[in-house]
């Protein structure tokens, strides 16, 4: 299945692919707050300028998500459905989620800022995943919810400690085999 053209994640990638050496050399230390403030200083203006600011943020987030957990070598699946119900990103993958859902994190990015809207999401992933810690939110202004929460903003972001706390989340579960970052 073909993804079609998106100009916020060509931005993210043409952006991670000029810093590439930087960014690689960051992977190496494990400095995944560091790529991440950096990705948000540079390019957070010019994607809430592209349009709607929690869509645009939304697919940032997704995209530098997407390319982190990759380079920590932590399995996950992006952009999937299970029993109706869309998962942003599930790690490690859907089959964990069905064997043992306490070894099975749903990190949930909404394209609003809606707090009912997010709080019917966070409802619908409780129905397929019922524990309520496994269950992360990325969002695009400060609000008070149970779950664990990331804010993604420009400076001092909540969102850049998230890989470290999955990567902390992976360990502690014993799902990673190699103990990629040490926390």
């Amino acid at each position: 299945m073909q993804e079609e053209p998106n100009l916020i994640k060509d931005f993210l990638f043409d952006y991670l692919k000029k810093s590439e050496k930087r960014i690689q050399e960051l992977i190496s230390q494990s400095k995944f707050t560091e790529i991440i403030d950096d990705v948000l200083e540079n390019c957070y203006d010019k994607v809430v300028l592209m349009g709607e600011k929690e869509e645009n943020l939304e697919i940032l987030a997704t995209g530098l998500l997407h390319y982190l957990l990759t380079n920590a070598v932590i399995s996950s699946q992006r952009k999937i459905e299970h029993n109706g119900i869309q998962i942003d990103i599930i790690i490690p993958d859907l089959k964990t989620l069905q064997i043992d859902p306490k070894k099975t994190l749903i990190v949930c990015i909404p394209k609003t800022s809606d707090k009912n809207t997010i709080e019917q999401k966070l409802d619908q992933l409780q129905k397929i995943q019922p524990i309520k810690d496994n269950i992360w939110l990325v969002i695009t202004k400060k609000m008070d919810f149970q779950n664990k929460t990331y804010v993604i903003e420009k400076k001092n972001s909540s969102f850049s400690k998230i890989i470290y706390d999955i990567a902390q989340f992976v360990n502690v579960q014993g799902q990673s085999k190699f103990k990629i970052l040490r926390i």
